[in-house]
């Protein structure tokens, strides 16, 4: 077949030999469709001296170099690759480091979590301007509250509007509506109000049962009158009893069984949602340490019975059973001779009966000196004790009840009565 030396890659027939091979000299590098760099070195070659044995030849040589300097190139990639590598934690089950490039990506991960569970929470969060009682006795304070129904049911701190002459709800959009306070909680820092307006945005209810220490927590709410201002923490304890008083410093109660968070809760928080990562509701902002700059929330299973009640369009009860007790422990134990260090022995320690006449106690048979341990298999222990392991029930709801009775263990059903007034 002839050669066609117009053809692409084809040498140039009229070069010299060394041309079509290596290709242009140093001082033809210069010329269009030439490399730059000469391809073969411009000095002289030295005089080769004549061997009795004759050596490779060219193409074995070239081989030969090919694959030493792909060799060369797989070993200074390995070297390279293993320097950026961080050191092994060891051996066995022990997991790599993870990358700088993954830790970033986590926290990037989180961000995210937190500013979608605002994105889902904030439109629902209210601020609450009270004028006449409320917050500062006969001045007018601001606090918060969220949206739990679409039908202008909202869920507050009850000494946010408790003894208000007038209530303002400004909702996250910025619209004004006169309130009316729907029901006080009897039995913790809780109250309901009402709006007249339909289709406005709600705040998912989540459940504080499984709560534990570590996770995130977001609190959102108007502090010190600044809307919409979003905190965030973690969960840093669980089942705190306080004491708290109000603004005037003139009256205080004690709470019991508050989620424990450094998100920073200040005034104006109070009644505004505590928000897990998914953006569902878990608590509500209460009350705030001032000196060791922790906040507390209520948790949202304690609320959610009023809520249900309201939407029922009954009137806010607490379940009761009717007994005085006692919250055991080692030292209560060993005094009272008791076989178990958890539970709520049924005692007064005034020595009157401890069992209300005609509660659903007497009705269910438990007795002086009874030890409950657990409802409904929960465990009563210095975190859960009695009074909050029922609060989460409604009047007529039954629990099973399992006590200690002269060291044997039986279970009661109980039907839970509506705590008196008084």
């Amino acid at each position: 077949m002839a050669h066609d030396p117009t053809q692409p890659g084809d040498p140039d027939a009229t070069q010299p030999v060394e041309v079509q091979r290596y290709g242009p000299s140093a001082e033809r590098a210069t010329e269009p469709g030439w490399q730059s760099a000469p391809a073969w070195s411009s000095r002289e070659p030295a005089v080769a001296v004549a061997s009795p044995r004759r050596g490779p030849g060219p193409i074995p040589i070239v081989i030969i170099a090919v694959l030493a300097g792909i060799l060369s190139g797989a070993l200074s990639a390995l070297a390279v690759s293993n320097l950026l590598q961080p050191p092994a934690l060891g051996t066995g089950s022990v997991q790599e480091s993870p990358l700088a490039n993954a830790v970033s990506d986590v926290r990037i991960d989180e961000s995210s979590a937190v500013i979608d569970a605002v994105d889902k929470v904030a439109p629902a969060v209210v601020t609450i301007t009270t004028t006449g009682g409320g917050l500062l006795g006969s001045g007018s304070g601001t606090g918060s509250g969220f949206i739990f129904d679409s039908d202008g049911w909202i869920l507050t701190n009850k000494h946010v509007v408790d003894g208000a002459q007038s209530l303002t709800v400004v909702t996250n959009e910025g619209r004004e509506y006169a309130a009316e306070v729907y029901g006080i909680d009897t039995l913790t820092d809780l109250a309901i109000i009402k709006i007249e307006e339909t289709d406005l945005p709600v705040a998912e209810v989540g459940t504080s049962a499984g709560l534990e220490p570590g996770q995130i927590a977001v609190a959102i709410g108007n502090p010190l009158g600044y809307e919409n201002t979003v905190t965030t923490g973690v969960i840093s304890g669980l089942g705190r009893q306080i004491t708290a008083s109000d603004a005037t410093q003139t009256s205080a109660e004690t709470l019991n069984n508050l989620i424990q968070t450094d998100a920073a809760i200040n005034p104006g928080n109070s009644g505004g949602p505590l928000v897990n990562s998914a953006g569902q509701v878990i608590g509500v902002n209460t009350a705030v340490s001032t000196t060791q700059g922790l906040g507390f929330a209520i948790p949202i299973d304690v609320a959610t019975p009023l809520m249900r009640q309201s939407l029922a369009g009954e009137e806010l009860r607490r379940p009761w059973i009717g007994v005085f007790y006692q919250a055991v422990d080692p030292a209560l134990a060993v005094a009272e001779n008791l076989p178990v260090e958890y539970g709520a022995l049924i005692a007064n320690s005034s020595g009157a009966n401890p069992i209300f006449e005609g509660s659903p106690a007497e009705r269910a048979g438990l007795q002086e000196g009874d030890v409950i341990v657990a409802v409904n298999g929960e465990p009563i222990t210095q975190q859960s004790d009695l009074s909050t392991l029922i609060l989460p029930h409604s009047p007529g709801d039954t629990v099973t009840l399992r006590i200690l009775r002269e060291n044997s263990t039986s279970e009661i059903q109980v039907t839970l009565g509506e705590l008196p007034s008084d």
